[in-house]
């Protein structure tokens, strides 16, 4: 078996895509994903890209990614955030998560950040004992807030 970790090309986004699709329904989400393909491949390759992505190959096929964004701290700077680490069912264990996070990890420390951070579901015991093994803190007195599009509108006629 070999892994290869590599800088996505845009023509990587339909395989992107059915990750992110796998991701959701492990999620128990599966009709929660709004992004298409055009979005990925203007947003990921366009003038202006809003996020970098890496695949993971195994002999020759993506069978993972990781895809992060920069975002700013006004406690530490540069930070950068991971928005998901997708591995498909039949490669967990295996070491293509290992091989990503460490790129993600390399990539973050390449671009001078002072963070990386991510989120993790409460119930994703693996995901979070892989990981703590790594040295990552999972702050479980935290929550998540969020406006989704819906709530941002509402949000606003309420102004």
């Amino acid at each position: 078996m070999k892994i290869v970790i590599r800088e996505a090309r845009a023509t990587d986004m339909p395989a992107v895509l059915d990750l992110i699709r796998e991701l959701a329904h492990f999620e128990r989400e599966p009709h929660a994903v709004d992004v298409t393909l055009q979005d990925l491949v203007e947003d990921g390759f366009g003038s202006s890209p809003s996020f970098q992505c890496f695949v993971g190959e195994v002999d020759g096929a993506i069978r993972g990614m990781a895809l992060v964004y920069p975002r700013y701290s006004t406690w530490k700077g540069k930070v950068l955030h991971l928005e998901d680490l997708i591995v498909t069912a039949e490669m967990r264990g295996k070491g293509l998560g290992n091989a990503l996070l460490d790129r993600v990890v390399k990539y973050g420390y390449d671009q001078g950040v002072k963070r990386i951070s991510w989120e993790v579901l409460d119930w994703n015991e693996s995901a979070i004992a892989f990981y703590e093994r790594k040295g990552a803190r999972v702050m479980r007195d935290w929550d998540v807030v969020q406006l989704d599009e819906a709530g941002i509108k509402k949000y606003l006629n309420k102004s």
